[in-house]
């Protein structure tokens, strides 16, 4: 079997991790290649391989601690920001190397954004947490545009209609289930490619949650969209390709609907099953 054919057909490493596996048809818009962190001495993530297609939301499932926040964060450099956090291996945004040292690590950030666990608005208007991201990256060149830019991302987050005659009061004001949104429509503004969640709507409750679900449908195909999430339900209502990652390594990847009616590796099976976890 050549490379190819074991890239797309998932085979397993001596460790009984899926080495990598295509997700589907088209060119994938992000590829990781044997992907390991490292904080400090302790290794986080071991030798992860995955692409990731436009046309898909793709979830990160798996117990707490099992590396899939860590994984996550590499896709956009955010490990940077840990001192002791070492990431090896490659990965590409449209064959581009993230991690090359004439990368500008703003402009990846804004091309590959990213909503975190818990709501996080900056302190200012409404306005101002949407316009400020295209302030600073000069995407628009006056008043008009900006206020274009702010009412678009606004719509598409699904906020518009709450918000549209309070722009000027503070986005902290909000409930958790808007801020959380408003946090969606100002990474939206810039302009990216990839949207990165993690755990998304785990400080949220019910409705918030089925709103931000919503939007994730709403929002698919626009932009390649991966998510981490605790709730395995949440993964099966919102993804189209599902990734299981057990003590930092990639057991399986593949169609959502496969991985929790007919997973392939035993350790993805008595997760899903709920024999632990």
């Amino acid at each position: 079997m050549n490379d190819i054919e074991h890239i797309e057909n998932g085979s397993e490493t001596a460790s009984g991790g899926v080495s990598s596996i295509s997700a589907g048809e088209g060119s994938p818009k992000m590829t990781t290649r044997n992907v390991e962190v490292y904080y400090g001495e302790k290794q986080a993530i071991n030798g992860v391989s995955i692409d990731i297609n436009m046309d898909n939301v793709t979830a990160f499932i798996g117990p707490s601690g099992c590396g899939k926040s860590t994984f996550l964060r590499c896709l956009n450099r955010m490990n940077d920001t840990i001192p002791i956090a070492k990431v090896t291996g490659d990965i590409e945004l449209d064959n581009e190397d993230i991690y090359a040292p004439d990368m500008d690590v703003v402009q990846l950030r804004a091309r590959v954004g990213m909503v975190f666990q818990k709501p996080n608005p900056f302190p200012k208007s409404i306005y101002d947490n949407i316009a400020y991201g295209p302030r600073i990256h000069g995407l628009a060149s006056g008043k008009d545009e900006l206020d274009h830019i702010v009412e678009t991302s606004l719509q598409r987050a699904g906020l518009w209609g709450e918000v549209q005659d309070r722009l000027d009061d503070s986005g902290t004001a909000l409930s958790g289930g808007q801020q959380q949104r408003l946090c969606i429509a100002r990474a939206i503004a810039v302009d990216p490619e990839v949207i990165l969640m993690d755990e998304p709507c785990s400080a949220l409750d019910p409705i918030a949650t089925a709103k931000i679900e919503e939007l994730i449908h709403e929002i698919r195909g626009k932009y390649a969209i991966v998510i981490v999430t605790h709730n395995m339900q949440q993964a099966a209502r919102v993804s189209q390709r599902t990734a299981f990652f057990h003590l930092g390594t990639l057991v399986e990847y593949g169609v959502t609907s496969d991985i929790f009616t007919n997973p392939t590796q035993e350790k993805t099976r008595d997760y899903i099953t709920g024999r632990y976890g």
